[in-house]
């Protein structure tokens, strides 16, 4: 099905809209509890530093961990299913670092590449009527998304984000009411929904209204996506489905470059849980894809390798509960090498 493309306007600066909640520092403290209050938020602020360098410092040993294990690429053989999402991948973020619309963190190769005018994209992703309609936002955690993090949380809604890879946990809320003026910014961080963020389990009771997810391409003649290749966008969609957070309706919308877009992904090859894309949002153009790609209904165990389960404890957690309330074993997936991850150049 064509997609339908909505043409907007190039570049215009990004106004911030006044919050729904705006915090006020009490005018009536008097000068002994100011002082007070000085003191303590000098002394919050040291340990607020040292849990960034602790939060921080442990992040960097888990992302060394995981480069020194599966950063041996080995090569795709011609029979391997999944060749041509690789071949698309590596095309893309090729082209990107070819071209130099690449932003830090690089290179972007195994990442959600971050791209030049990715808050220009944000801006004109805050503005459709699906964002501004919504109350609760799903927003993935990658550098070029952050601009989406801070106009969700600036504009008085909820936002939900997962922690990288969901290996320190799973979903954190972050509101504008938990937040000052000064922490904002960092609340967008890793580090920050780490330090602000509060974490919600399986058994949270939550309406999410919108997600917003990353891609490394995507088709905008039918909606089809493709992620870096880990599979967490698509375990977080399945596990918001199995707690009733989000159905068919709930819009899916991407922020990528124009150089992301991509017509050669043959959708009948697409997996059961591979996510489609309702809208995409570059800094040029917004597409709306009417896209017929059914949505997944939720986890799909049997395509769960023992290797992915065993990177993540929530999804442990979750299989075992579903084995104790229904007594029945759950299938596994076939065994897989996991893809190598990013390598951060300083």
């Amino acid at each position: 099905m064509d997609a339908q493309l909505l043409k907007l306007s190039s570049a215009f600066p990004f106004t911030a809209r006044t919050p729904k909640h705006p915090l006020v520092f009490p005018s009536f403290l008097n000068l002994e509890t100011r002082n007070q209050s000085r003191n303590h938020t000098t002394a919050t602020g040291k340990k607020g530093a040292a849990f960034s360098e602790a939060y921080e410092a442990e992040r960097l040993r888990l992302d060394a961990a995981a480069r020194e294990s599966m950063a041996q690429k080995s090569e795709i053989e011609a029979d391997d299913p999944k060749a041509w999402k690789w071949v698309i991948r590596k095309g893309v973020w090729d082209l990107m670092e070819a071209r130099n619309i690449a932003q830090f963190p690089r290179p972007v190769h195994h990442r959600i590449p971050n791209f030049v005018g990715a808050h220009i994209a944000a801006n004109k992703l805050s503005e459709l009527e699906v964002f501004k309609e919504a109350n609760c936002v799903k927003v993935n955690p990658d550098t070029p998304q952050k601009q989406v993090r801070f106009l969700t949380l600036n504009g008085g809604k909820k936002l939900l984000t997962p922690q990288p890879r969901l290996r320190t946990g799973f979903f954190s809320v972050l509101e504008y009411s938990m937040l000052s003026p000064s922490t904002i910014k960092e609340a967008c961080t890793s580090v920050g929904v780490a330090k602000y963020g509060k974490p919600i389990g399986l058994d949270e009771k939550i309406k999410v209204d919108l997600i917003v997810i990353g891609s490394v391409a995507v088709d905008p003649k039918t909606g089809a996506r493709l992620g870096k290749g880990e599979g967490f966008a698509e375990l977080e969609y399945g596990m918001l489905r199995y707690m009733g957070a989000i159905d068919d309706s709930t819009p899916i919308v991407t922020s990528v470059h124009d150089e992301q877009l991509v017509d050669d992904i043959p959708i009948e090859k697409l997996l059961v849980h591979d996510v489609p894309v309702d809208i995409i949002c570059t800094p040029t153009q917004v597409i709306f894809t009417n896209t017929s790609i059914p949505k997944p209904q939720g986890i799909y165990w049997d395509k769960l390798s023992p290797e992915k389960l065993g990177q993540i404890r929530i999804l442990r957690e979750l299989k075992s509960k579903i084995e104790r309330e229904t007594g029945q074993k759950l299938p596994c997936g076939p065994s897989e090498k996991l893809p190598p991850t990013a390598q951060r150049r300083r």
